[in-house]
């Protein structure tokens, strides 16, 4: 490959709190220009207001999994959490089914990957996880770009 291959998997839960963060906030301001004499609407849309904002930001906070490939490496990035595979030990992948998915990579010789756990713990996780928005299809056809194979389901040839 002479070129990176990028896939940024969607959030919903991004733009869920986002998008309502800014209604509960707009929310607030009606209600404090409908009847700015009384103080239960501007307590309420004070309170509206704030709840939407701190909503907002958290939504902005929330950080997309990517999945880049490289020509010498397999780079996987959630916010401050990077993983780095050399190309070269990558054979194969797996990808779970589920709500939230996850993604498995299996050396040559067929044994799974372990990587550090997304919460500094001192376990280690054999996936990787995406989001529950990202389509098995999108993720396949990543991997097909890149070269490297499905991993075989059955234990027989």
């Amino acid at each position: 490959m002479s070129e990176s291959v990028r896939l940024v998997c969607p959030v919903g839960r991004k733009y869920v709190e986002t998008s309502a963060g800014y209604a509960l906030v707009a929310l607030g301001l009606v209600a404090v220009v409908i009847d700015p004499g009384h103080w239960v609407n501007i307590t309420l849309g004070v309170l509206l207001a704030l709840g939407g904002a701190a909503s907002a930001i958290h939504g902005h906070l929330i950080r997309k999994p990517v999945l880049e490939i490289s020509k010498d490496e397999f780079r996987y990035e959630r916010g401050s959490y990077v993983v780095r595979v050399p190309f070269d030990e990558i054979g194969s992948y797996h990808l779970l089914p589920g709500r939230i998915r996850s993604l498995g990579l299996y050396d040559i010789t067929g044994r799974a990957k372990r990587f550090p756990s997304l919460s500094g713990r001192r376990t280690a996780r054999s996936h990787l996880p995406l989001t529950g928005m990202i389509q098995p299809a999108r993720v396949e056809s990543f991997m097909a770009v890149a070269g490297i194979p499905p991993r075989k389901r059955s234990l027989a040839s």
